[in-house]
């Protein structure tokens, strides 16, 4: 066994604390020892005020600090002894480890009310591509202030269906946008295009020319509702008409509407190509309420207590979607299912109810 002396090195007072141990998790490892050909893109983002996360391309990461039982000695070779003296440069006490985390865009929405892009602005000048968050001051201050990766960022705007018009961000009014879905559906017929392969440029330019719609919207819009491949639109149907049938039930969201009145209208605007596909898997039951997730509180307590404050019991299907946007993956919606909730299995399934008791 090689020995070798260790001594305290001239420049230990200054580099104390100077010294970081991060643990990466291992598809963090595997992007780093991957990156020989090229630069593995590692940000480090937060505001003074919060705690800093770590992002990829494609994930954000909380950075925790855990304390160390024992202490590691961050060590450097001698100058002048490289082969049996090592100088000791700092003494950590504590860890750094990366816990995925869901980056926090719930308050985009609050931001921007008030800028919602609706019928009757298409007189703006809307240019025809949406830019980078790079490329926009404003943007920008959004990326570091909320602290997403690119990739968590831009899924973050379609889920919320935010548009990026000139680098400002425009929430697309609801009802704007199903007026848009039903158009794409109803020239998806008459043009004779397939929903599976529809030629964008073909949609785009008959919104713009027919209904003054810009192209930098109308591209957006299909983006969102589907894979654009060289030109080629290849649509989710159930996504379209899953919009086409929430945009009907914000209509009713305090007056509940019957499952056959219901139907009757969401199949009128989906039209007959598209009528077999209409399914209440997704929206629930003979009385149909809106009620989105994304009116739901953050706090993972809170979102229960409405929960289950709405309804005394859920399906796993059903209250496993109100946790999509606050829980990074199954495993921890499980975790919070279990702090927050009881399960109960019959014939039916499973069914979630209340730890405690709750008063409407």
């Amino acid at each position: 066994m090689t020995e070798l002396d260790v001594r305290l090195s001239a420049a230990t007072a200054q580099d104390t604390g100077s010294f970081r141990l991060l643990e990466l998790p291992p598809e963090l490892c595997q992007i780093i020892e991957s990156a020989s050909e090229k630069t593995a893109s590692l940000f480090i983002k937060g505001h003074p005020t919060e705690d800093a996360v770590l992002c990829t391309l494609e994930r954000t990461y909380a950075v925790r600090s855990v304390v160390l039982s024992n202490t590691v000695l961050v060590v450097t070779p001698s100058r002048s002894d490289p082969d049996g003296t090592v100088h000791i440069r700092d003494q950590l006490h504590e860890i750094l480890e990366l816990v995925p985390m869901v980056p926090k865009l719930h308050k985009l929405s609050i931001l921007l009310r008030g800028m919602e892009y609706d019928e009757g602005d298409e007189d703006r000048q809307v240019g025809q591509h949406a830019v980078q968050p790079c490329q926009n001051t404003a943007m920008s201050r959004l990326v570091t202030k909320y602290r997403p990766s690119d990739a968590e960022f831009f899924r973050g705007l379609k889920e919320r269906r935010i548009l990026v018009l000139e680098g400002q961000l425009r929430p697309i009014a609801p009802a704007h946008l199903s007026t848009i879905l039903e158009l794409l559906l109803n020239y998806l017929i008459s043009l004779s295009l397939s929903h599976q392969a529809a030629a964008v440029e073909e949609l785009v330019s008959v919104l713009a020319d027919e209904h003054e719609i810009p192209r930098a919207v109308s591209n957006q819009v299909i983006s969102w509702f589907g894979d654009v491949h060289e030109g080629l639109w290849k649509m989710d149907a159930d996504a379209v008409i899953r919009e086409l049938g929430v945009g009907i039930l914000r209509h009713h969201r305090h007056n509940p509407i019957s499952e056959n009145e219901f139907l009757k209208k969401w199949k009128n605007v989906v039209g007959d190509t598209f009528e077999s596909s209409v399914k209440l898997s997704l929206l629930s039951e003979a009385t149909l309420t809106y009620f989105p997730s994304s009116a739901l509180p953050i706090d993972p307590a809170a979102r229960f207590v409405e929960l289950f404050l709405t309804r005394q019991r859920w399906k796993h299907e059903e209250i496993e979607h109100f946790l999509l946007d606050i829980a990074v993956n199954s495993k921890e919606r499980d975790k919070l299912l279990l702090k927050h909730a009881r399960a109960l299995t019959n014939s039916e399934g499973v069914w979630y109810t209340a730890r405690v008791s709750y008063n409407n």
